[in-house]
């Protein structure tokens, strides 16, 4: 078998070029969202702290992640025949994983940072220095490689793949390797934020709005991040229509809210975004 067949999301030509009209500016709204706030925080000297760096690999990351799928979920829409070729399947898989993962972890470190930023002032500058920071990136990375490259081990080795046979060994393995990972992840997550929104009962009214609103948001993303992933994988395997609806949520909105939730509610982020394209907007003119 070198080839696959894909069945898609819907079947009625019309409804699929409806939805190719939806679809194609979502996709590109995430890729120039997400690619606005990776230029702006490597161009802008106020947005050099340890929280918009991890902010703009998480956009990377979210461009990455959305492309891996997105981008071949919409050409499809307007092919006859779908398909998809074995190797081109496990790239997909892949790339998927790869960047799903490398995001859960790049979240974690987020939630790291605002810990370190809160709970722990007098020592924020040691705990998230530079070098730290980039070892924490590059290890978030690392992460969503290995992770792949167990998911691919276990597609492989799948019968699956090639026959109707019983998958629930496969299964159970899949579920411990994305599903455990998802849920011990937002826990984590979780716990993190009620200790920081516990700590900021010392802080002062000033501080506590800046600290919630910051917070609000990568709460925000989490939820829409972590909720569809644990819908799916806590469930057994199938092809149910609303499986395939949180599916396209995750890998289509999802991405493509992000960087509104973070531009919304961060006036330092509004605030470089206006001075980087004014200046740019005011050099042309002259």
């Amino acid at each position: 078998m070198t080839e696959l067949i894909i069945t898609g999301l819907f079947q009625d030509p019309e409804v699929q070029r409806l939805f190719f009209v939806l679809f194609l500016p979502m996709y590109l709204a995430t890729v120039v969202g997400n690619g606005l706030i990776v230029v702006t925080v490597s161009v802008s000297k106020s947005l050099h702290s340890p929280m918009y760096f991890f902010l703009s690999y998480l956009s990377l990351v979210e461009i990455c992640y959305s492309s891996t799928v997105v981008s071949k979920f919409i050409t499809d829409l307007l092919a006859k025949v779908k398909t998809i070729s074995l190797k081109g399947c496990l790239a997909q898989i892949f790339f998927s994983h790869f960047f799903g993962v490398t995001e859960t972890l790049l979240l974690v470190v987020m939630a790291y940072d605002r810990y370190g930023a809160i709970c722990k002032p007098l020592y924020y500058t040691a705990i998230m220095s530079h070098p730290v920071c980039h070892r924490l990136v590059v290890g978030s990375w690392l992460g969503g490689f290995f992770h792949s490259i167990i998911q691919i081990f276990i597609t492989i080795h799948c019968p699956s793949v090639i026959a109707c046979t019983d998958t629930f060994v496969v299964g159970i393995i899949m579920f411990v390797n994305s599903g455990l990972f998802s849920v011990f992840s937002f826990l984590f997550l979780v716990s993190s934020y009620i200790i920081i929104l516990y700590n900021l009962r010392n802080h002062s009214a000033e501080g506590r709005r800046k600290a919630l609103s910051t917070c609000a948001s990568h709460i925000t993303v989490v939820i829409l991040f972590f909720g569809p992933a644990i819908f799916l994988y806590l469930r057994p395997a199938s092809t149910y229509t609303e499986d395939k609806l949180v599916a396209v949520f995750y890998t289509v909105i999802t991405p493509m809210l992000n960087p509104i939730i973070y531009t919304l509610r961060n006036a330092e982020v509004k605030s470089a975004i206006r001075k980087l394209w004014g200046k740019k907007v005011n050099s042309r003119i002259e």
